[in-house]
């Protein structure tokens, strides 16, 4: 467990964001007594490295710090020697295997895999499934905390440390040895078994307490633990021996075991399968093409029994949303929701593409010549950096000016354009020449480029560089958009390369940098920890701040014809979008703990989330930390338009009223749902206030009368070309686009319209349109979208009340895919054509109470002239329910079962969405009367 001290404090105006700083060793209660490990090698002169026009050094400046253990010892990466030459992806969920931060643990940390948790010790490797959260930090935290339900190793092991071994994008081996014995155990996200080799012992569990063995066939033995189910896996031969708490089985000529979690002990005979099909790596290939970007996740295995290669996987929330892959009826508990599982060695994503612009588009609502006097202020202030020195205020002075290079051009002051543009230029290159009073520096044994003056712990303890560097390559991006020879990697572009190798590295093969160093694949999201050295995993604060760098390099990628790097962008901030709209957000809310008070979280940690930040107590900060940098790249928040009400309302119930320290971030965060409420918050102070160190009154005025003018975004659509957007009021659609080719192109949206882009230019067009909810996540019903209400009713109305309808029992017989006595909700004279592209979808909430094994499923049927002959009928798999009190979530992401007929133009139309249990004996509920309980279908 974890306590976390909340103290509102006078550093609120200080950096935001930035998890693991210096002072969070007095935040976290982890009992450590830390020693030295030796200083790491360094070179006997230092050396500049030249880089384009410009440079940077092979050893760190006089009087600083690399990387080192909480007590200020140099440290160096705990790899094995097959290992070693090998660049370790420090910030990750498994980082503390190869950091030691704490010099009486040469172990690990607890480490959050999902559904299983981890923890290195000397006898082997403890394994945990959390499944019942505790709620700390007087309500402001909750936690699935590790708890060793059994430790797998090696008879008689007792290792003095444990190094990594091998490792691929979601998955690690660690590796012990203490002179007559070695073990491996492959470890992954998402992952039910752990699979192990070793040599010069029997293979042993240790259980926590006295297990209760529900079946034992040989080589293959059903343990409860701790009301855990889990299988042993030894070679075909052997006999698993249970003494106690000891589980023993000899191996014979063989060095492989494997053991497995089981979502109930029926699950046997499935896990069993796969249970000799060895993981061995893992990786994602994504793509972005036509306004989708789409990912394959996938594992490679060994067979060291048979032929089967195949595997089970974990989905976490964001990724089974997004996926029509078949999934099985088996779930996990975990900190970011239920969890379910695949039988494939891989699996697809696919989501729309969240654009990013450099800037919004002009607008009748925004006043020229005010604009032109903010913009003034800033360009023409006696700091335009405000004193700024080290590598994160630097940024965040950086992406201050950035924001406003774009505005000014828009308006016609070229003159601020060039100035602004000026300044960036030269502060950049100063930090891109080494031997200055700021400069980076390469460590050559954790294989990063860390700038100097570091801050927050992005030096000795490897913190946060996305975040810090995200403003430089974001600034960098702008300075490209209008001056293509200074991004040339014969200029300065060569240096915005390192940073973005050493951050979101692409390439698995580069021997300078790991690939994507912080952000963590399987589980959406980057994490800001180094050295991920707390009992709680690891962390991530300010998830904007880590969009920020993705959106930079969309930008950067775009205005260098480097389409791999835009393209990587886009799948990295689609991603994170997903993962930030649940588990920061709990947009659905489907993922925190009923008995977690709270609509959002400010920290995101392995174990689970807190409402707090790093340095302060202060609601505004708690919520703003998810908002900054306010850029082209945020409009991904306004996917979920409701949420953004829930989490402004929370904030102004905590805070006693409206924010008053961070106003403009969160005007500007509540603008993406109603651009008229911030614009009148605006208004009410004119003005008048002190903007937050990354903000100016230029781009809080220019973003919030804008949005006022087009609407808030519609996410509903989406262009072909990764720097548009779209914007919705009153039903007429605002189209924009940014081309920053060297020819005019046209962009195709996902409603049909199109839009020509001269070179290197912006374009905006309006048309008619409404503000829609997401086809993948309906919302609030308008237009096309439907409440279900109780009585057998769609409904386009938002005013019924909250209920409840009944789901009559299966009566214990399989109804899978034909409705059976279901429950009929239905609307007609409808009147519409197919909308290009869309397909409908549902979001229901249901519960089964306690009851076991019930599957509600869903059929939507188009009788398109309203005969009574249902023309097209959709039936989408069933759901399979948990036998736990509280709602649950159905959509359309649990796949088409069975289409007939087709679609067409409704006139005076029919359209009914039946629901019906598939499976068990007894009845379960569907809500109704609320924005969770929708249709959406395929027409405009």
């Amino acid at each position: 467990m974890i306590e976390v001290l909340l103290v509102r404090t006078s550093l609120s105006r200080l950096a935001p964001g930035l998890a693991s700083r210096p002072a969070a060793a007095t935040l976290l209660a982890i009992a450590v007594a830390a020693v030295g490990l030796g200083p790491a090698a360094s070179p006997a002169a230092a050396a500049t490295i030249p880089a384009g026009a410009g440079s940077y050094s092979d050893s760190r400046p006089a009087g600083t710090s690399g990387p080192t253990t909480n007590t200020g010892a140099p440290v160096t990466p705990k790899l094995t020697t097959a290992a070693r030459d090998k660049p370790v992806p420090t910030n990750d969920w498994w980082s503390s295997l190869a950091y030691q931060r704490y010099g009486d643990n040469p172990y690990s940390t607890p480490m959050y895999g999902h559904p299983l948790t981890y923890q290195a010790k000397a006898s082997g490797l403890e394994v945990g499934y959390p499944t019942t959260p505790a709620i700390v930090g007087d309500g402001r935290q909750y936690e699935y905390a590790h708890k060793a339900d059994l430790t797998v190793g090696l008879s008689g092991l007792n290792s003095p440390d444990t190094k990594a071994d091998a490792w691929s994008d979601w998955t690690v081996t660690p590796y012990w040895a203490d002179g007559s014995r070695t073990f491996r155990a492959t470890i992954g996200h998402g992952m039910p078994f752990v699979y192990a080799k070793g040599s010069g012992g029997d293979a042993r569990i240790t259980t926590a307490s006295t297990p209760t063995v529900f079946s034992d066939d040989g080589n293959v033995l059903g343990i409860t633990v701790a009301g855990h189910h889990y299988a042993l896996f030894a070679p075909t031969g052997s006999d698993w021996n249970v003494s106690g708490t000891a589980i023993t089985a000899g191996l014979g000529s063989k060095d492989y075991f494997s053991l497995a979690v089981l979502p109930s002990t029926d699950a046997l005979a499935t896990y069993r399968k796969y249970a000799f099909s060895f993981v061995t790596g893992s990786q994602v290939a994504w793509q972005s093409t036509g306004g989708t970007v789409k990912a394959t996740y996938s594992l490679t295995t060994e067979a060291k029994e048979g032929t089967e290669r195949g595997t089970l996987q974990a989905l976490y929330r964001h990724q089974w949303l997004h996926t029509t892959d078949a999934l099985t009826p088996y779930t996990y508990v975990s900190p970011r929701g239920t969890m379910k599982v695949r039988e494939s060695a891989s699996f697809t994503t696919s989501q729309k593409n969240n654009g990013v612009v450099p800037a919004l588009p002009a607008s009748s609502g925004v006043d020229k010549a005010r604009l032109a006097g903010y913009l003034n202020e800033v360009a023409n202030a006696s700091d335009p950096f405000s004193g700024a020195a080290d590598t994160y205020w630097t940024g965040k002075a950086l992406g201050r000016l950035a924001q406003l290079v774009p505005v000014a051009d828009q308006i016609g002051e070229t003159a601020t354009r060039d100035k602004l543009l000026g300044l960036m230029k030269g502060r950049l290159q100063e930090w891109f020449t080494a031997g200055g009073a700021s400069e980076f520096s390469y460590d050559k044994d954790w294989k990063t480029l860390t700038g100097y003056p570091a801050s927050y712990g992005s030096d000795t303890e490897l913190n946060d560089h996305h975040f810090h560097y995200s403003y430089y390559v974001y600034a960098a991006a702008i300075i490209a958009q209008y001056d293509q020879a200074w991004a040339a990697d014969s200029a300065w572009g060569t240096m915005i390369k390192h940073l973005i190798r050493d951050t979101a590295n692409p390439s698995r093969t580069d021997s300078a940098y790991p690939f994507l160093r912080g952000f963590d694949v399987y589980a959406g999201h980057s994490w800001a920890s180094g050295h991920q050295g707390f009992a709680a995993g690891n962390n991530q604060e300010s998830s904007s701040e880590s969009i920020n760098l993705s959106a930079g390099l969309v930008l950067w990628g775009a205005a260098t014809g480097d389409n791999n790097l835009r393209d990587l962008g886009s799948f990295l901030l689609t991603t994170e979008s997903e993962a930030i709209t649940q588990y920061w957000f709990d947009a659905s809310q489907q993922v925190f703990p009923a008995s977690f008070g709270h609509d959002t979280v400010g920290m995101v940690w392995g174990s689970g989330g807190a409402y707090s930040t790093w340095w302060t107590a202060n609601p505004e900060e708690i919520h703003g930390i998810n908002v900054l940098p306010v850029t082209g790249g945020s409009l991904h928040l306004a996917r979920e338009k409701a949420a953004i009400k829930r989490n402004i309302a929370e904030m102004e119930r905590e805070n006693g009223g409206p924010a008053q320290e961070w106003r403009d971030l969160l005007w500007q965060f509540e603008s993406l749902s109603d651009p008229a409420a911030a614009k009148a918050k605006w208004d009410g102070v004119n003005g008048n206030y002190e903007p937050e160190q990354g903000e100016s009154k230029a781009h809080t005025y220019h973003w919030i009368n804008t949005l006022n003018t087009v609407g808030a975004p519609d996410m509903t659509v989406s262009g072909d070309l990764p720097t548009s957007a779209v914007f919705s009021k009153d039903g007429t659609r605002t189209y924009t686009a940014h081309n920053h080719g060297s020819t005019a192109r046209t962009v195709t949206f996902s409603d049909g319209k199109t839009l020509s882009v001269p070179a290197r230019s912006t374009a905006t067009s309006t048309g008619p349109g409404g503000s829609n909810p997401d086809p993948e996540e309906p919302g609030p019903s308008t237009g096309n979208t439907f409440r279900l209400k109780s009585g057998g009713v769609l409904t386009t109305a938002t005013t019924d009340p909250a209920g409840a309808d009944t789901i009559a029992s299966a009566d214990g017989v399989n109804r899978d895919g034909t409705p059976y006595r279901p429950t009929v909700y239905e609307v007609k004279k409808v009147n519409g054509k197919v909308a290009s592209g869309a397909a409908t979808a549902f979001r229901l909430r249901v519960d089964a109470g306690t009851k076991v094994g019930l599957a509600p499923q869903v059929r939507v049927s188009y009788d398109l002239t309203g005969d009574g002959t249902f023309d097209r009928a959709e039936t989408f798999r069933y759901f399979a329910t948990d036998p736990v009190n509280g709602w649950e979530e159905y959509t359309q992401a649990s796949g088409a079962q069975a289409t007939t007929g087709s679609l067409g133009e409704l006139k005076n139309g029919t359209v009914r969405l039946e629901v019906w249990n598939a499976l068990g004996n007894g009845t379960s509920q569907v809500q109704t009367g609320t924005d969770a309980a929708v249709l959406k279908i395929p027409y405009v």
